[in-house]
């Protein structure tokens, strides 16, 4: 396990490195810099700003510099937040991002898994078609449609949670369902196409003809291996809810780390931009790494793969 554990993280090296020159070439390559939306300044004040910074230097000395500065573990200071370094503000907004990808990620699995597992038991039958329906209508209404049409609802109409702001704890709940109705549509697809799967083997005919009701052959033999593609399933998701919250955020006035990372891309803040790609990209290669080890522990045989 140790072994599969280093080969994976050696594997991860390059796919770090790559992405962080794509973001920073990238990020150089469009048009404007970080000082172009300041208030006009003599072009004399201007020069000595990006000197301070090194944006004078030619753009493979800023590279060379930006990498060795990775390698200490050093993100640079934010040129649009002045007195922050991009640690600081990666350290004090990602807590609620990832309180809000948690959050997201439960009400995913409890409405997926039981809808998707209530279709396979009802295939064939118009309850799974209605079932679906619903999961189909997940996938195609996005976060940005589905927050306004929950605000317009349950904040403004009913008036059961604040429409912003994340002060209380009701107010993590129509953020979550906003980013995680969408998940639990994909999780109850997968629920259903793996339960449908399991359901045909042999194995569970003869549990059936054991006598053992409907209810404790699906919860002692057939979830476990149902559940498998909604495991393999947990790391992208789990990446996708904590670093895809940015609309979320933005949506519901939260205070996580998505308003920084769009504002330093309109902004051109070139390291708050490198440093959040590159966490995020850190984050789900971990993602990745923890689901792969949860199979390998439900699957002992896939080790050896």
């Amino acid at each position: 396990m140790l072994s599969i554990i280093a080969r994976r993280l050696l594997q991860a090296l390059p796919t770090l490195w790559i992405i962080a020159t794509a973001t920073f070439v990238l990020l150089r390559l469009a048009p404007g810099g970080p000082f172009d939306s300041e208030k006009p300044v003599s072009p004399e004040i201007k020069l000595q700003i990006e000197a301070h910074y090194g944006l004078d230097d030619p753009l493979y000395v800023q590279y060379l510099h930006f990498l060795g500065n990775l390698l200490r573990g050093d993100l640079g200071p934010s040129y649009q937040y002045a007195g922050w370094e991009v640690q600081e503000i990666i350290a004090q907004a990602f807590p609620v991002s990832l309180e809000l990808g948690l959050w997201a990620l439960l009400i995913a699995l409890a409405i997926g898994i039981p809808l998707g597992v209530l279709a396979a038991l009802r295939h064939n039958q118009a309850a799974e078609s209605v079932l679906m329906a619903i999961a189909t209508l997940g996938i195609c209404l996005p976060s940005f449609v589905i927050g306004p049409i929950l605000i317009l609802a349950f904040a403004l109409i009913l008036d059961w949670f604040n429409p912003l702001g994340w002060n209380f704890s009701s107010d993590r709940i129509l953020p979550a369902l906003t980013l995680g109705l969408m998940y639990a549509a994909y999780i109850a697809r997968l629920a259903r196409g793996g339960m449908l799967e399991v359901l045909n083997n042999d194995w569970i005919r003869s549990a059936r003809a054991k006598g053992l009701s409907a209810w404790t052959v699906i919860r002692r033999h057939a979830m476990r291996s149902a559940m498998q593609p909604v495991i393999s399933f947990l790391g992208p998701a789990a990446a996708g809810l904590i670093s895809g919250s940015f609309v979320v955020e933005t949506l519901f006035f939260i205070p996580g780390l998505g308003p920084f990372f769009v504002n330093a891309a309109l902004n051109r803040d070139y390291t708050l931009v490198l440093g959040t790609v590159l966490f995020y990209a850190v984050l789900i290669i971990s993602f990745n790494l923890i689901v792969d080890l949860i199979q390998m522990w439900l699957q002992p045989r896939s080790r050896h793969d």
